[in-house]
Formats: C-alpha cells, sequence, structure tokens
C-alpha cells in the first residue's frame, strides 16, 4: 500500500550528506520535526522545521539524555492509522502523526576505539535513538524509518521518484535494515561490557557485525560468501584486487602466526592454505625472508606472505621474484612499494594496530560453536624437562620456535626446526607418525640436515613410535604436552638415546 509522508521527525549525530534529503522532504510538503543540534542544521538551511520540545511540552533534559521519549512522539509514530481505537486515542490527547523517523545514533563503537574513558563511552549509549528506530520499524505498515546515513542517498532517489511516497514493500525493506543496525549496537555495547578478557562461556552470541563485504565467492566457484567486519580498519590496501574468501582465511592464519613474532628480530612467514610452509627470523628481513622460503619454495608459490618488520628495498627484490597472492607488512619503503606494485594482481596490505577479537566461533549441525582463542605462547620457563638429559640453551630457543609454528598448523602436526628456521611440518594428518614421517621427507627433499634439529608436536605421544623415528632421523630434543599413559616409553627412549624432552602441560589441536 502506497502512503504519502506528510510528517518527518529527522534527530541525527552526524550530519554528512543530510541536506539533500532535508530538501527533498520539505520540497514535497512535508511537516519537519526535530531536536537540538539538527533543528539548528535544518533552521540554518531556511527550511521551516517544529521543535520537538512544542510536541512533548518538555525541553531537552538531563544533558540530553531524555528528548523524544514521551508519547506525543512514541505515539505519534507507534499508532495504527487503521485502527480505530488507535486514531481515536491519538485524537482524544492530540498526538500528530509522525510518518518518518530519520535517525543516526551516537557514536558508540568509534568512542570505544577512540580510547575514551567509561564516562564518554557511557553517554554515547543511544537511548532515544534506538527506541525511535524500533518504534518507527515496529510500525512498518505507516512509517519509514532511516536508520543510517550511510541510506541517505538511496532514500532521497526514492522519495524523488516517488514524490515522497512509500510502498509496503519499501518500508518493510527499511524496518528490516533498522533491526539489523539496532542489533548490531545492541551487540557492540555487550561486548564492551563483557570486553575481550571474558571467556566464551560468558558470551552472548551475536552475529550482526557491520559493514558487510560480498565476496566473488566462496571456498569454491559455486559457493556464495560475504565477509562482515571492517577491513579498512586493519589494513591499509596499498595494491591488487579484490581479496576472495581463501585469501582473508590465508590473511587470517597470517597474522595469528607472525603475532607470535611481534617482539623478535625481523621474521617472514610463508603460508599456504591456513599453514606455513615457511618461517624464519632472522638479523634482517632480507635474510628472514630467504629462510623463510628455502624451507619449501614449492609450496610458496601462489602463497601469502607476511613480515613484523618494514619492507626495504633489497627485501623486496627477493620477495618480487615469487608469484604470491598478499605480501602484508607494517610499513614498506618508497622504493620497495614502487618495486611490488609492478606485479598488477598482488594485494600490498599495510597492516594497522587494532584489537583482535578474544573468541572464535564456527557454525556446526544446527548452532554455534563458540570458544576462547588460543593465546597460550608457552617459553622456555615453562617447559618442564622430563629426561635426564635437558635441553642446551640453543634447543630451548629451537623448541620455542617451533612450538609457535606448531600451535598455528592443523592437526595433528609435528614440526621440525633449528633456531629460528622452520624445516617441515607434517599438516593435517590423521596419525601423529604420518605427520613426522611426512616431515621429515619434506626436509630432507629440500636438503635440510636434522642433525641437531628439534622437533614440536601439537598433542602427546601415545606411543614411542615418533620419537624413535625422528631420533633415527637425527633429532635432539624434543617439546610435546605431555599426558600420555605411555609418556613413560618415550621418555625411556630418549634417555636411552641421549634425546632431551620437555613437556608443557598444553595440547594445541587445530582444526
Amino acid at each position: 500500500m502506497s502512503k504519502k509522508i506528510q510528517s518527518a521527525l529527522i534527530s541525527v549525530y552526524y550530519k554528512d550528506g543530510l541536506e539533500p534529503l532535508v530538501r527533498v522532504l520539505h520540497e514535497n510538503g512535508v511537516k519537519l520535526y526535530s531536536t537540538g543540534g539538527t533543528q539548528t542544521f535544518i533552521e540554518n538551511l531556511n527550511i521551516p522545521v517544529t521543535a520537538a520540545e512544542e510536541l512533548t511540552g518538555y525541553p531537552s533534559i538531563f544533558g540530553g539524555r531524555v528528548k523524544t521519549l514521551h508519547p506525543a512522539i512514541m505515539g505519534g509514530i507507534l499508532y495504527r492509522r487503521d485502527d480505530e481505537g488507535d486514531v481515536a486515542q491519538a485524537a482524544q490527547y492530540n498526538i500528530p502523526a509522525i510518518d518518518m523517523v530519520v535517525v543516526d545514533l551516537y557514536p558508540f563503537e568509534e568512542t570505544v576505539a577512540s580510547g575514551a574513558g567509561e564516562e564518554d563511552i557511557i553517554e554515547k549509549i543511544d537511548i532515544g535513538g534506538i527506541s525511535l528506530i524500533r518504534a518507527t520499524a515496529k510500525n512498518y505498515k505507516d512509517t519509514l524509518i532511516v536508520s543510517s546515513r550511510k541510506q541517505y542517498e538511496s532514500v532521497v532517489t526514492l522519495l524523488t521518484e516517488k514524490s515522497a511516497s512509500t510502498d509496503l514493500d519499501d518500508r518493510r525493506w527499511y524496518a528490516g535494515e533498522a533491526f539489523g543496525v539496532s542489533s548490531h549496537y545492541d551487540g557492540a555495547i555487550n561486548n564492551y561490557f563483557l570486553s575481550k578478557d571474558s571467556s566464551a562461556d560468558d558470551a552472548l552470541f551475536n552475529f550482526t557485525t557491520l559493514p558487510s563485504q560480498t565476496l566473488r565467492y566462496g571456498e569454491n566457484p559455486h559457493q556464495s560468501a560475504a565477509f562482515h567486519g571492517d577491513l579498512d580498519k586493519m589494513f591499509d590496501k596499498l595494491h591488487g584486487k579484490e581479496l576472495s574468501y581463501n585469501n582473508l582465511v590465508d590473511v587470517d592464519a597470517c597474522i595469528g602466526l607472525i603475532d607470535e613474532f611481534a617482539d623478535a628480530d625481523p621474521t617472514f612467514a610463508i603460508i599456504k592454505h591456513t599453514n606455513a610452509c615457511g618461517v624464519a627470523t632472522a638479523a634482517t628481513a632480507k635474510e628472514a625472508y630467504l629462510n623463510a622460503l628455502a624451507c619449501d619454495p614449492d609450496s610458496a608459490f601462489g602463497g601469502v606472505v607476511i613480515t613484523n618488520v618494514k619492507v626495504d628495498l633489497a627485501t623486496a627484490e627477493e620477495l618480487n621474484k615469487l608469484f604470491m597472492e598478499i605480501l602484508i607488512a607494517p610499513d614498506f619503503e618508497d622504493g620497495a612499494l614502487e618495486l611490488l606494485k609492478s606485479k598488477k594482481n598482488r594485494n600490498l596490505l599495510k597492516r594497522k594496530s587494532v584489537d583482535l577479537p578474544g573468541i572464535m566461533f564456527k557454525t556446526i549441525l544446527n548452532g554455534v560453536l563458540v570458544q576462547d582463542k588460543d593465546l597460550a605462547t608457552e617459553t622456555a620457563e615453562l617447559m618442564t624437562t622430563v629426561t635426564e638429559k635437558a635441553p642446551t640453551a640453543d634447543e630451548l630457543k629451537a623448541l620455542e620456535f617451533a612450538l609457535k609454528v606448531c600451535k598455528h598448523t592443523k592437526s595433528n602436526t609435528i614440526v621440525l626446526a633449528k633456531e629460528n628456521q622452520l624445516f617441515a611440518s607434517g599438516t593435517g594428518q590423521t596419525s601423529r607418525i604420518d605427520a613426522l614421517r611426512q616431515a621429515i621427507e619434506k626436509a630432507k627433499h629440500f636438503g635440510f640436515d636434522l642433525q641437531g634439529a628439534v622437533m614440536a608436536s601439537d598433542a602427546f605421544f601415545p606411543f614411542p613410535d615418533c620419537v624413535e623415528i625422528a631420533t633415527q632421523a637425527g633429532i635432539t630434543a624434543v617439546v610435546q604436552p605431555g599426558g600420555s599413559i605411555r609418556d613413560k616409553d618415550s621418555v625411556a627412549y630418549c634417555n636411552a638415546n641421549g634425546v632431551a624432552m620437555v613437556t608443557t602441560g598444553i595440547r594445541h589441536f587445530k582444526h
């Protein structure tokens, strides 16, 4: 059913882009009501506007906390135009109809992100605006809600084409958008009060993240997909095409891994299908990259590369030889950036500093699994020597390095490394011994000498066969969670063969 808008209430925080909407309403004879700064904005356009106070009989009170929460306004929005009782009550109490509401909520998320104090953050919890949104959206059969400044342009087009009239389908669509805005806003407030330190079992699952970006397709071309979030808060995109679903999954894996080396010397990691095929730390960025590439140059082709340091020209010259999908860095030297831009489809992302959620979730069956992120990182101080021989200082450093990589590799996994360089990993195998065999074979294939190398396992060894095979390959130190009823068998083999073993008590399954 088409309805002509006769009156509109406009109360917004940001005035950007508002003028064309105000003018199209005025040109179509719509009576305007407004509050505070929005009223002043409209008056400065020399357009007639009635203060909300004239409807309510009350000024804005309590420092602006109460302006529109009044039956004269909420009733004008909510009364049903086709209900004789509602119409009679509106007439009895002199409540004028309000056919359209334009609201832009207080910037709660922006205030939190700015690092403001709690008092300022609390004052940015919108009460009147959210009530106006819900009331207008609920009564969409009679009223039109504009709940975001991002909608101004489309509403101007709609009202221009239809001479300030709307159809039921129009109003219902904007109502749906409005409830999405309301839900997301409440979710952001909920997240603030829970804070990222709350555990997963405290979290209210609320999947209303804005904005959203439609992707070309999902994991495969026949699957549709979207990303819900704000990539611009995380990265400056310096070059390249739109990121795909698989790109984003690999980028997420890259971030998780490189953050283990946030305070380390220059470090590079190369990711393929979420698993590291190269990781190295060195004195220079160039050396770190070349050492990471040496781990598995075959898999590095078409991968995603990330570093914890600014990319200089010398490093860029080496990077430019590799076909990669994405390169992520905290910064790029000018000459390095220009060189790396020479490949048309290479994505270059400059990472920004931003807090990431402390929980993660996945849909499963007819529900959702929510868990805390695996934020445990075991340093040498947290490792317990369980063998007669203790690892050397160099071996402990290598074990720390290997365990960081192991934590971010699909289970079952075994990681082989020396200090500051990944040699090989067995990834996503159905048995731990298969993962070990895969890692040994890859290390040998790419010319690594495993004599004196170390081994990290994401979970305990159910049998001593893994330490037997590893020792025969040259491994001299092992880190594992421990906890198997046969731990003593693995320890006994290590003792008999001069191998050091430490346990951490922390498992790192990753599926």
